[in-house]
């Protein structure tokens, strides 16, 4: 028995110490006042939209990673057994005859107005290279005038996407893909490409990697000087970032965060003097570094997850509206209810929710991606409140109810509808309790609220003549101050 408390004892500690190496470093505050203030109002606006477009949209596929040698799920070349480099050159011809002739940002700025989103992330390029704006660095670009749709007075996509959402009152942020697999200086054609990162040894061509950290820098510097006001510069591509080349251990904290096997190369492109040059144009930018914690990620990005509690830190869910982040025809939309759920949820939480849609080959959206926008817009013109400049509130959710926080002490108690669930007679939560006197009111009505309290909680009564409203997905229930 004593050996075996001696064997679990070592076992324990070796657990502990393997968690200890995969801790997520903590969070770095931004020090510079002007991205505090501007990460609180950030903090304000709840609900953005991201859009995935390049030239890939005219196969349906999902952007960049066909082209990417990685067997993964989602890097499969259709039709399947296509030559690698047979199928590269035939990927990268898409940027000649992408022709986007009903592009009209406006429209999507407007629905994204109406569906009650305050800013929109647009990518100016993704890993395959392919730019959506008009870069001098490289011919790689939608506005190439040999291009299909180069001679457009619309060829600046980005421009014209940044111009639309900031007329309609929308902030504006970049997506930005460190990597760059149409680089000479990232993917360099002497060598092969064996997975996503840089395919040369770094530290033997260091002029090579050094034009690329350049042609980097001065891309970045093109979005923040010839495209307005930015609020955010959202960077992906995580695997881009320094690493200690001393260490090359699979237990080491770089290849832990990235799922690596092994160590990969020392791919430092110097954020710090990027997000330094970045805020001499743009005073006050959110740089977001994804994935790469430090001083560089002013807020954390869970993809496709809705964390189980609230963090301790900003962060923001990006989610696709549809299942692909790129257009696919026939695509799967969520249902309202659902995305309407996430919304709530993510905010009781303290995040943001940015959702994205992928615009098809024409410039169009998807007919379902425009009503699933209007349905949500219709329940956030009556809930907005409950949503809009709030914090997260303990204990957060009890059951289906979520709780929201204004700044006036006031809370909204949100509960969750499922499909055609009509308003129960009565909603019941724990861990609240209104103040003595506080007035209790649904949004949407001007009936006032009873309630009493049950066994450690609350129950409201909801008035037969607001159960047969018809009220859907979800209803917010002020309550205009709370027992401390």
């Amino acid at each position: 028995m004593r050996k075996l408390c001696l064997l679990l004892s070592s076992a324990l500690l070796l657990m502990g110490s393997a968690r200890a190496q995969h801790q997520i470093p903590p969070y770095i505050p931004p020090t510079d006042k002007a991205v505090q203030a501007n990460l609180e109002q950030w903090s304000d606006w709840k609900f953005g939209m991201l859009i995935h477009w390049g030239a890939y949209s005219q196969w349906g596929i999902v952007e960049s990673w066909s082209i990417c040698p990685e067997d993964e799920g989602w890097t499969q070349r259709q039709p399947y057994g296509i030559p690698y480099y047979d199928y590269v050159k035939k990927y990268e011809e898409l940027g000649k005859t992408f022709n986007p002739t009903k592009f009209d940002p406006s429209k999507w700025a407007k629905a994204a107005k109406d569906a009650g989103m305050k800013y929109v992330v647009f990518t100016t390029k993704h890993h395959d290279g392919f730019c959506m704006f008009d870069t001098k660095q490289t011919d790689y670009k939608v506005s190439n005038p040999n291009y299909a749709f180069g001679k457009d007075a619309r060829s600046n996509i980005a421009k014209e996407v940044f111009e639309a959402f900031r007329k309609e009152g929308l902030h504006a942020g970049a997506y930005f893909s460190k990597p760059d697999w149409h680089s000479q200086d990232y993917w360099w054609s002497y060598f092969p490409p064996k997975d996503r990162h840089v395919n040369y040894d770094v530290s033997k061509y260091p002029d090579r990697w050094k034009a690329f950290r350049q042609y980097t820098y001065n891309q970045i510097e093109e979005l923040m000087t010839g495209y307005g006001k930015l609020d955010i510069l959202w960077l992906d591509g995580g695997w881009v970032r320094p690493r200690k080349q001393d260490k090359k251990a699979a237990a080491d904290i770089t290849a832990a965060e990235t799922g690596e096997k092994v160590i990969k190369q020392d791919e430092d492109i110097d954020m710090d003097g990027i997000a330094a040059m970045a805020r001499t144009h743009q005073p006050g930018l959110i740089v977001v570094d994804r994935e790469v914690h430090g001083p560089n990620e002013n807020y954390r990005t869970p993809e496709q997850q809705i964390p189980d509690k609230p963090l301790d830190y900003p962060w923001e869910t990006c989610m696709t509206m549809a299942n692909s982040w790129s257009y696919v025809p026939n695509d799967h939309y969520k249902s309202v209810n659902v995305l309407i759920h996430n919304l709530v949820d993510i905010v009781a939480k303290g995040g943001n929710y940015l959702l994205n849609v992928g615009p098809g080959p024409d410039g169009q959206l998807h007919d379902e991606a425009y009503t699933t926008m209007t349905a949500i817009g219709a329940w956030m013109h009556i809930n907005g409140d409950a949503i809009y400049a709030t914090k997260s509130v303990a204990p957060y959710k009890d059951g289906k109810v979520c709780f929201t926080r204004k700044r006036d002490g006031s809370v909204y108690a949100i509960y969750l509808l499922d499909k055609d669930e009509q308003v129960p007679a009565t909603i019941a939560f724990k861990g609240l309790t209104p103040a003595k006197g506080a007035k209790l009111e649904m949004l949407g009505a001007k009936d006032k609220l009873s309630w009493k309290a049950t066994g450690g909680g609350t129950t409201i009564t909801i008035p037969a003549t607001l159960q047969k409203k018809g009220f859907q997905h979800a209803v917010a229930i002020r309550i205009s101050a709370v027992a401390s």
